[in-house]
């Protein structure tokens, strides 16, 4: 299958879209598709206001409508709502062809955090972007109920994964060497530092031992004077950061917007159990153990108390952590994500004949 993935979000950026691009490409090209990229470094860019290391294409209609018609892709992803997003989504309106989308940010969230703009204002831009897609993958069942309420359709459960190699597992928080021995027990965030994330919850927790943020953002400066007794490790490499992981006694989740968390399930790969708040990420990652409201979980602890969390968290065995991250796998992320896309003629048979589930299933088979 030729697939065409477009995103406004790729490498060098860090951060969980990222990550659950370039594993979701590694894994359609292991199973022979050929995936073409198209991203901002392709285009002239602009920094994002008010996010420093995130650049968006500037006017990227026309060329990115030249890559389109060069490459004839059999299937159009659309990963983001910027500026390629919406060049893209204009070329397929246009041209009357089906594509797939994702809501992995909850953008209204951030605007109204960082700017105030009505969550209503945000979430009626959002929806519209998301209006023609043939399938709106989302990544959490609460977030397709919240979606759903807010009259999005054609929405579709698509979970994420983690790789257990990379993140291996630890029996023990380990030292890590760069900063050498610190104060126990170690509570760690890894993260954007920025208003979505919720983290000055974190900060300001009165809890013993050591905090450490392995992340940048545009409230990292002001941030780091307010808390100067935090480590704060700005932006490491992937296997630096499982190190970091491994090194850590509770992994501290305080955003509230999130629509999944990768980060959760790789700190609970490597054995480090989460504490955070009972909200539509958490409840998926985590997952419930048995009934009630005691907050127990498979891989950590939810509380609306996100200090009792931590406390409760540290109490948990780490093997039980890395069980709960062993049961998402990249793999199995992308058979969910192919059963999702659809061919880019999709919609043209289903007006024309009706028959548009049959040419899905046949073209399937030839995939």
């Amino acid at each position: 299958m030729k697939m065409a993935l477009i995103t406004d979000a790729w490498q060098p950026q860090v951060n969980g879209v990222v990550t659950t691009l370039v594993e979701l490409v590694l894994e359609l090209t292991t199973l022979g598709h050929q995936v073409e990229v198209i991203h901002p470094g392709l285009f002239k860019t602009r920094p994002c206001p008010g996010y420093a290391g995130i650049d968006l294409a500037v006017r990227p209609k026309r060329l990115l409508g030249a890559r389109l018609d060069a490459l004839q892709p059999e299937v159009i992803h659309i990963a983001t709502e910027g500026p390629l997003g919406w060049a893209a989504r204009g070329y397929c309106v246009k041209r009357g062809l089906s594509f797939t989308t994702a809501f992995h940010t909850k953008f209204p969230e951030i605007l109204h955090a960082a700017l105030r703009v009505p969550l209503s204002w945000g979430y009626a831009l959002i929806r519209h972007f998301h209006r023609p897609s043939s399938g709106v993958m989302v990544p959490t069942q609460g977030v397709l109920r919240m979606l759903e309420q807010r009259g999005f359709r054609n929405l579709r459960s698509w979970t994420h994964g983690v790789d257990t190699r990379l993140f291996e597992f630890r029996t023990e928080a380990r030292v890590y060497p760069p900063v050498g021995v610190m104060a126990h027990p170690v509570s760690l965030f890894v993260g954007h530092v920025s208003y979505e994330k919720n983290i000055e919850a974190f900060l300001r927790l009165d809890l013993p031992g050591t905090k450490v943020v392995c992340g940048v953002g545009p409230l990292q400066a002001s941030l780091k004077e307010r808390y100067p007794h935090v480590r704060w490790l700005g932006v490491l490499p992937r296997d630096e950061l499982a190190k970091v992981y491994a090194a850590a006694d509770v992994f501290v989740f305080p955003s509230k917007s999130e629509t999944f968390g990768l980060v959760m399930l790789e700190a609970m790969a490597c054995g480090t159990p989460v504490a955070a708040y009972p909200v539509d990420g958490p409840l998926e990652v985590l997952g419930q153990a048995g009934t009630g409201n005691s907050g127990a979980s498979l891989g950590g602890v939810m509380n609306e108390d996100l200090r009792q969390a931590c406390y409760s968290a540290l109490a948990l065995p780490r093997y039980q952590a890395r069980s709960r991250a062993l049961a998402f796998s990249w793999a199995q992320a992308t058979q969910l994500f192919l059963g999702h896309v659809v061919p880019v003629r999709h919609g043209l048979v289903c007006a024309r004949s009706g028959l548009a589930q049959d040419v899905v299933t046949h073209l399937s088979s030839n995939w």
